[in-house]
Order: structure tokens, then sequence, then C-alpha cells
């Protein structure tokens, strides 16, 4: 047992310790409590105004003597207006309710549970509360989504839903009083007073700019139209440099990027420093959400939207426009192409490059990397063929199908979680220009572009070739990325390359963008009941029930999904236009991530591992496919389940080198079960059983 005095000098001790002050949002409150406004404040502390307005955002501290003089005052202020005494100018103390719990929305009728100044006596009134406070959501209490740390900078999350009456509805269910009616007013509120944003997720890197989305009451509210003519032309989207909008943001000395005020409208100031001046719209009813890749959420309540957005923001970015340009804006937020390093001259910090990066300056690619309008192909009229590394649109030839196969009851379709993002894991890419090289020897370690002649290689046809996306075998020279040749290589085959583009510094760039997007399709489908621990037969059961259990999380699933696919496709992103001629360049070129030579790695790797399974089945097992699209293949089978023909050991464990059943990227799930004479139906018109398995109508145009 201590003795008295050894407790009395630990006791003594902790009086001693630097004062400890209340969180932020208590500190505000207790001034607002006391009528005190920050200037007041500040001229009493002898300090600025933006001093304290830092300390109630959490952005800084006070130091001493501030901070006991400071403290001394909180502590005054906290004996008189305590945080559970009845407020006196508000409703009665009945009509509030507890805060809901960080992470749930809720749904109930109109508000009887927001806190109301007294109603005037000829309209209703919608709750007022101190601009940038937090409230009661409007929502019922629903499922919990993993609540996110809070950074005592941003301590509403990263983003708010806008309705017309004003109420921000941001993450955990907090509503925001935004008393904005005018674009620009929006802005300053949300990075003056609305304490939105999300922290850099790289040193070196950047904070996320606060996202606001507009429901269409609130864009009309702020004077935008609730609907843009021309509105199927998505893309090209925006209004005009006349509308009373775009000339008041310009007023208010604040600036548009080239895309101009659309769905995903940026609105900005030159950055004062390090801190960057900088909000992002999205208008809902300008189908900012596409219905592909956010399925539902267009149509849910304010609430709901904040809460799939904010789960998605938690564990991918905060949205920056389509889920493409979030997947593409990821690969930079977790790669900055500079780092501040000290010049050697001056003494000063200075932007530098960070290794592993792509930088900050776009790069040409090499000619059969680049897409035939490239300037780079039409200015040196290049002749010489490109690469043509695509994902698998195969089709067995229904003559090679045997008799056992064709009496077999069913067509059973198995499709990889993310088949691009299993690629992306440790593939190494180059990060420097092309070096053009004749006759070099084949290195399975060195990224680039290879011409080779692989017609010579004859595989058994109830397979798709591995080095073609059509799977038919090459009929003569043609240029593959390396992952195509090395396994050629694997194969046995010989590999003499005639002529070669290679870069000589190369790095594993996509490996961030691989771990976080990886987390965050694992952690998802663990929270709706979808986890690594389930057997076989229990996956498949949880698998088809998973998107009914919490419709929202289903759509942050399907954002994931759509970021992985979308954002290796923005690597080489076409140019877009009626009005567009080959030889020009395009706004996408001016990007460094304009890399079509690492699209090309992750597709090649992605179709060498889908080869890589079908091969290994067909030895373990005497299974042949009937058809691959992309990363779905059609197998017939024996049961309706999988599990009637995937190879196990005899522990009950399954073979390791075929399809695996699971929830992580590379492994596999059900996409859909028919009849066998269903697919052989279609093999014998031509179509693609993988296309149509998971609903079971064919449509004639394979192209849909």
């Amino acid at each position: 047992m201590p003795s008295q005095d050894e407790l009395f000098e630990a006791v003594d001790a902790l009086l001693e310790e630097e004062p400890q002050l209340p969180p932020p949002e208590e500190r505000a409150r207790l001034r607002e409590a006391a009528g005190v406004t920050q200037a007041r404040l500040a001229a009493v502390l002898k300090t600025s105004t933006q001093t304290v307005k830092n300390w109630e955002n959490g952005r800084s501290q006070p130091k001493s003597p501030r901070l006991e003089a400071y403290q001394r005052l909180l502590k005054g202020w906290a004996a008189k207006y305590s945080a559970h005494a009845a407020p006196t100018t508000l409703a009665p103390a009945a009509a509030l309710q507890p805060a809901p719990v960080p992470g749930t929305f809720t749904s109930a009728p109109e508000p009887t549970d927001t806190v109301r100044a007294p109603a005037a006596p000829t309209a209703p009134e919608r709750p007022t509360r101190p601009a940038g406070r937090p409230a009661t959501s409007r929502r019922a209490a629903a499922k919990k989504a993993a609540a996110p740390a809070v950074d005592p900078r941003f301590p509403h999350g990263p983003l708010a839903v806008l309705d017309g009456d004003g109420s921000a509805y941001a993450v955990g269910g907090v509503v925001l009083d935004c008393p904005a009616t005018t674009v620009p007013e929006l802005v300053e509120w949300t990075l003056r007073e609305s304490g939105l944003g999300a922290p850099k997720l790289n040193r070196y890197g950047k904070d996320s700019d606060p996202l606001i989305v507009l429901t269409a009451a609130a864009a009309v509210k702020l004077g935008l139209p609730e609907r843009l003519e021309g509105h199927e032309q998505r893309r090209s989207l925006r209004l005009p440099d006349d509308h009373p909008v775009v000339k008041q943001v310009a007023k208010a000395k604040w600036q548009l990027t080239q895309r101009g005020f659309g769905p995903w409208a940026r609105i900005y100031r030159k950055a004062q420093g390090r801190d960057r001046q900088c909000v992002q719209l999205a208008v809902l009813s300008w189908d900012a959400l596409d219905e592909r890749s956010w399925p539902g959420v267009t149509e849910m309540e304010p609430a709901d939207i904040a809460r799939v957005l904010g789960v998605y923001a938690m564990r991918v970015i905060t949205p920056r426009g389509s889920t493409a340009v979030s997947g593409l804006e990821l690969m930079t937020a977790l790669r900055p192409p500079t780092k501040a390093v000290r010049d050697q001259e001056t003494g000063n910090w200075v932007p530098g490059y960070n290794a592993g990066s792509l930088g900050t300056e776009p790069m040409d690619p090499a000619p059969p990397e680049a897409t035939p309008e490239h300037p780079v192909v039409v200015n040196s009229g290049w002749k010489g063929g490109f690469l043509n590394e695509e994902a698998y649109q195969w089709v067995r030839d229904v003559d090679t199908l045997s008799d056992e196969e064709c009496t077999l009851p069913y067509a059973v379709g198995l499709d990889l979680n993310t088949a691009f993002l299993a690629a992306a894991a440790r593939l190494v890419v180059g990060l420097s220009a092309p070096d053009h090289f004749v006759g070099p020897t084949f290195n399975p370690k060195i990224p680039g572009s290879w011409l080779a002649d692989l017609s010579h290689i004859e595989l058994d046809p109830r397979l798709p070739s591995p080095f073609t996306p059509d799977g038919s075998r090459p009929t003569g020279p043609a240029w593959y990325q390396t992952h195509t040749l090395a396994y050629a290589q694997e194969l046995g085959y010989d590999v003499h390359p005639i002529e070669a583009y290679l870069r000589r510094e190369t790095g594993a760039y996509l490996d961030p963008w691989h771990d976080r997007l990886k987390n965050a399709y694992v952690d998802t489908l663990a929270d709706m009941g979808v986890t690594k621990d389930l057997d076989d037969a229990a996956f498949l059961a949880a698998m088809e029930q998973h998107k009914q259990n919490d419709p929202a999380l289903a759509a942050v699933l399907a954002a994931i999904k759509a970021t992985v696919k979308g954002g290796v496709g923005k690597l080489r992103e076409r140019p877009q236009g009626k009005h567009y001629k080959a030889g020009e360049t395009w706004p996408a070129l001016a990007r460094p991530t304009w890399r079509p030579d690492i699209r090309a790695a992750v597709i090649s790797k992605a179709r060498v591992n889908m080869h890589r399974k079908l091969n290994n089945m067909a030895k373990m097992t005497g299974l042949f496919p009937l058809a691959v699209l992309s990363d779905c293949v059609v197998y017939p089978s024996p049961a309706e389940s999988p599990l009637g023909f995937l190879p196990y050991a005899a522990s009950g464990k399954p073979q390791p080198g075929g399809f695996r059943l699971g929830p992580t990227p590379g492994l596999a799930k059900l996409e859909g079960v028919q009849s066998m004479l269903w697919a052989v139906d279609l093999m014998e018109k031509g179509l693609n059983p993988a296309r149509h398995i998971k609903g079971g109508d064919a449509v004639l145009d394979e192209g849909e």
C-alpha cells in the first residue's frame, strides 16, 4: 500500500501539470452562453480574433500566460452555464433529444426533435441553431457505420448535405444551421464556420477540401436551376458564363476551375500560405451522383446521403467528382508529387520531387502505348501498332464442348472481387520516360512495352489465349506489356523481343492506392455481415442478402468498386467532344496521371491472373470455362452452387491456384446461375453468357 506522503506528492505533481482545457466545442458553447463575441474575448486576452477562432475549432491551443487566464475564464463560465441547464430563450427542455451516436443516421416525421426559436404567428419556422453548432438529426436512429476519427480542425467531418431549409446534414447525425442564401455566402460559411474538411492522407499531401452536396431545393434557393438543359450529356454540363450565379461568384472574388459551374463545381481563391481556400459543390439534381456508381443514393433523405458519402470519404477519399475522378485523385493524394526540401544555396524550403510519385509534369507515352489520335502518334506518323492489353471478352467455341459438359445441368458464373485492384498489389510500374531499345533481352522485372511474336504458341482451344483480349491466338508480332510476356515464359516458351520501350526508374506506385481501397472494400463488406472468418457455404449465404441488410452500405460498396475500375480507366482518358480532331491535345494529357502504360500493366496482370486460375482449374478438375468477361467466368456445373465444382483438399480447405471463394480482392463470389441449355443457346448465337448470367435475360446487342 502506498503511504499518504506518496499519494500527496503524486497529487501535487498532477496539480502542477499544464492546465487542461475543455474540448473546443465546449469552449465555443460557454462563450456563446455568456453572450461574449470572439472579438471581445480576443481583446480581453490581448490576442487576435482569428486566434480565438482557432482555439474554438481545435486548430491551435493557447500558450502561457494566456492558457491559465483562458482556463480560469472557462471555469467561471462553466459554473454559471452548465451544459445540462435548460436554455432560457429557446424551446422547452422537453423538446430536446440526445444527440445521435456518431456514424448513425436517423428517420422521423417533421422535426419535433429540433431546437426552435419561438414561432412567428404567420408561418412555421425551421429550427434555429447557432451557426456551425451541431444539433440532433431529423431522422430516427438506424444501423451504425464505423465512426471516423475526429480531427479537431474539422469537428463536423468532411462534408454536409444542404437542404432547402438551410439544414446542413453532416456525418454522425449532426445537423448544422447554414444561413447562406447565395453561393458566395455558402462558400464563406463553409470555410469560416462549418468545421468541415478532412486531413491529408499523406504527410506531404494536402487536406481535403470540404464538400457541400446540394439537394434540388437547396440549389433553387441559391439561385441555381433545378436541372440543366441537355442533362443527358453529363460530361459537358455547366452553367453559361453569363448566369447570375457565375457572376456572383466572380464579383465576390472567387474563381471557378476550367470545368466551370457544373455538377461538380470547385470554387476557390489563391491559397494564403498553407491554408487552401477551396470548396467543392455537388448538385444532386444535375446528376452529380451517377446511379451506376451510387445506386439509390439520390433518392435517399439528406441525412442518409451524408452517411453514405461520409463512410466513403472516411474509407476512400472525400468525393471530388465521379468515382473515376475520385479514384485518380486518390492516387495523387496517397503519392503526392512533391515534398518540402531545403534549397542548398538559400537554405529555404522549396517543393522537391517526392520519390515514388509521378512528379508534377505530364509525360509523353511511347508510340505503341498511346492512342491512335495522340499527338505523339499523329506527328510522328507511327505505323508500328499499339498495345492491346484489355480485359477478356471471350466465348468458347461450341464445337469444343464435350457430351459430358453438355449433359451437366447448370452454368455457374463466378465473379472475381475487384480484379483490377488485386492486380495493382505489388505492381512495379515505370516512373520515368520510356527509352527505345532494339533487340533487347527480355527481363520480366522491367516494366514496359515489348514487340514480340507469340503466334507460334499453341494452347488448349478450350481455354482463351492469355495474350489477346478476345482469347484468339496471335497471328504475328504484336506489342505486349511486360506481364503478358512474362506469363509466356512462365508457361515454358522462349520470348525473343524485337524491340521495346522500357523505363529505367520504377516503383510500386499503386501500392498505397491498393491498400486503402482493399481495406475500404473488406471493411464495408464486413459491416454488411460478410467477414473473412466465414466458411465457403456461410460466405455464399451471406452474399445472397448482404445488399438487403443495409442499402446505404451497399451503395458505398458499389462506389468503392466503381472507384477502382474508373480510376484505372482514367489513366488513359480519351478525348471527348464531337469537334475533336486527331493530333490535337486534350485536357487529360496535361495530367501527370495520364499514363496508359500503367493502365496496361494493371489490365495485363489481371488478365494473366485470370488465365492462370483457368489453367490451374483445368489441371485440378478437368473443367473448362464456357465464357469469360473481364472478371467474370462461367463454368458448367453439376450443382447450382460453385461448391459443386471448385477444388477442395481432403481436409476441406480450398486448393491453392484455382478459384477460391471469399470477401477479399482477387477471391471469387457467385455471380449467377442458369441452365446449361441457356448458356449453350447464347454461345451458338455468338453471345457471351458471362455478360448475362446475373440477370438471365440475354439481349441481341452484345455492346450494351
